[in-house]
């Protein structure tokens, strides 16, 4: 039990060989934490936050007849798609086939989608791996980071403003902070017509 607690002790410590920030650094992690969250930029608008309660993860389909970007969110209370330009829940399973309810039991994270996409499988990221798309054809950007870890700032930008190349609201924004649940996802559509942050308690959706 000693030895135990002493080891414990002993990996508290900060270790000798762990680089110090340079200048650079630490003036972006100021700044980054100085940005406050604010609205994303025209031709964005929010479509707002869906409460979901343990949520795992989300994907993205397309609806067969109006193209619209969908969001298959996966939970533990069972599987649910979304309309990204309204919000609207279009579709619910509350109790899906306990073979692929979630995605660890696919070999590329899937799920089977819901109507209007059913037959179809949807790629899910989030708790079990993965990930959604991180830029747009039209130079749009999504960055996850974590300055103050562990909670995970959501960073929008244009034409390759990244933080440290332009000023705040204007090259790049400060779109989503996660204080106070645990991070899933974040990322565009394939379409690149929809930005989704995904986290344990919630879904929240911005459209162009």
């Amino acid at each position: 039990m000693f030895r135990a607690r002493e080891r414990e002790s002993a990996s508290a410590v900060p270790s000798k060989h762990e680089p110090k920030l340079s200048a650079y650094q630490v003036a972006m992690r100021d700044r980054l934490l100085a940005a406050p969250v604010v609205p994303a930029p025209a031709p964005w608008r929010s479509v707002g936050v869906v409460p979901v309660g343990g949520l795992l993860g989300i994907g993205f389909a397309s609806h067969p007849d109006s193209g619209r970007d969908l969001a298959m969110v996966v939970s533990h209370d069972g599987h649910g798609l979304f309309d990204t330009v309204t919000g609207e829940k279009i579709a619910r399973n509350r109790d899906p086939d306990p073979d692929g309810s979630t995605p660890d039991q696919a070999a590329d994270l899937s799920c089977p989608g819901l109507d209007p996409v059913e037959g179809d499988r949807v790629q899910i990221a989030g708790l079990f791996g993965g990930g959604l798309h991180t830029g747009t054809r039209d130079r749009w950007k999504l960055e996850v980071v974590t300055p103050a870890w562990p909670n995970e700032r959501v960073l929008l930008s244009r034409d390759g403003g990244l933080p440290h190349a332009g000023p705040h609201g204007e090259r790049w924004w400060h779109l989503y902070h996660c204080d106070w649940s645990t991070f899933r996802a974040a990322g565009f559509s394939p379409s690149g017509r929809t930005i989704a942050v995904a986290t344990s308690s919630d879904l929240s959706l911005w459209t162009r």
